[in-house]
């Protein structure tokens, strides 16, 4: 925990507000931090070991809504999270009944929508990619016209289907041309984009600028923080310590929430892939946002 962390979690104790207190001072009037949601692989370790004391702990620190990741087999976490108060709009989901529906052993997608209606889910999102699905732009071609038919069959069921990117998407292929621009130009108007802020910068793009290119088509966001001094752009993998709680990093939220306004993003989550104390991490983001 870093000297700022220290005080801002003494001020808030001095001040005599809980954590759930602090969700109040969230401005009432911005969607966004009055319904800031969690991607649970933040907590996946602390998942594994309590689930019921982990979305209670999700709860108390003033989290409104929670992103499980895994779906279907998520139904724990669902059950938890719907104990606690915890809306449960959008999942991540196993992503080869869409990019690779012929896989023996893969359910579904016709299968994954009919449990997510029963779930109440809204949302689902493609959250990766193996690398062989990504070898060159005939592939992200590939995978977008089969997004855009699993994107069809997601919005006649009421669902909204989008993608959630890394940053070897931004990486430039012949031409210059990267998987994410195949990914802009051949997406339907049914398929959309989950934005990993952190992810984004990793790859050499600012996130305001890309959110502004896609007006209408961006339905949630992944807020995170990205350490300073960081050599960018990078399409690997990154070292853990590059995971910031938000403020401590290089990326400003304030302009990502007025962008998300702009441009019609119906959900924010905050994520932080690792972390050596998650729920210290969670509990610090979300005061910073509600300092914002």
């Amino acid at each position: 925990m870093n000297r700022r962390e220290f005080v801002q979690l003494t001020a808030a104790g001095a001040l005599g507000a809980s954590l759930a207190g602090s969700a109040r001072a969230l401005a009432p009037d911005d969607p966004y931090r009055k319904h800031i949601g969690i991607q649970l692989y933040t907590l996946r370790n602390q998942i594994g070991a309590d689930v019921a004391a982990t979305l209670k702990a999700v709860a108390e620190a003033g989290y409104r809504q929670v992103e499980p990741y895994g779906y279907p087999n998520a139904e724990a976490m669902i059950a938890e999270a719907k104990t606690h108060g915890l809306a449960v709009n959008s999942a991540h989901f196993d992503w080869e009944s869409v990019t690779n529906p012929d896989k023996d052993g893969v359910t579904p997608f016709a299968d994954i929508l009919e449990r997510a209606r029963e779930d109440g889910l809204t949302h689902l999102v493609v959250p990766y990619l193996h690398d062989h699905e990504r070898r060159n732009l005939d592939d992200y071609k590939r995978l977008a016209e089969r997004c855009n038919a699993a994107a069809a069959q997601a919005k006649a069921a009421g669902i909204q289907l989008a993608y959630h990117n890394h940053a070897f998407e931004f990486q430039p292929r012949d031409g210059g041309e990267t998987g994410y621009d195949i990914f802009m130009r051949e997406f339907s108007e049914a398929m959309h984009f989950e934005i990993d802020v952190f992810w984004v910068k990793v790859g050499g793009v600012d996130p305001v600028d890309l959110m502004k290119r896609l007006p209408g088509r961006v339905s949630q966001l992944h807020l995170k923080d990205l350490k300073a001094g960081m050599d960018l752009p990078n399409y690997g993998g990154v070292p853990p310590d590059a995971f910031q709680e938000l403020g401590d990093g290089i990326i400003p939220m304030q302009p990502i929430l007025d962008a998300a306004a702009d441009i019609g993003v119906a959900h924010c989550h905050v994520e932080q892939d690792e972390s050596p104390d998650p729920l210290a991490s969670i509990r610090q983001s979300i005061l910073h946002l509600a300092s914002l």
